[in-house]
């Protein structure tokens, strides 16, 4: 018989969601100072959107295009696939960006890419 009560559902619910946010923070952190950001900035909230443009090369004043229902989705997009090209992504991987961010963050945070400049410009270059 399955003893399985509510607050046993809970307590795996709070411990997901705690080491879900946990593992997001680090791999945003570890974003950030591969990038040569420093790594407290991804967690300051405003603060990381305006270093997180910087880092893929677009200017603060996007911040207020997230503001803007619909128009925040186009950004957001843009804004991913930029910074999967700083790292030296291609699209397929800014897309598993957009749809899978629990997977594909920690993957180019503890993976081996290297931070290439805003949008991938060294490599351009």
């Amino acid at each position: 018989m399955n003893n399985l009560k509510f607050e046993d559902f809970r307590l795996i619910l709070i411990f997901s969601v705690l080491a879900f946010t946990l593992l997001m923070l680090a791999a945003s952190w570890k974003i950030f100072t591969k990038a040569g950001k420093p790594g407290w900035a991804s967690i300051v909230p405003v603060y990381n959107a305006v270093v997180l443009l910087e880092i893929v090369g677009k200017p603060a004043w996007w911040i207020l295009l997230w503001l803007i229902p619909g128009v925040n989705i186009v950004v957001i997009i843009i804004v991913y696939h930029r910074l999967a090209l700083s790292f030296g992504k291609d699209i397929l991987f800014a897309i598993g960006m957009i749809f899978l961010p629990f997977l594909f963050f920690p993957i180019l945070a503890f993976g081996n890419a290297q931070y290439l400049g805003p949008g991938g410009a060294v490599a351009v270059e």
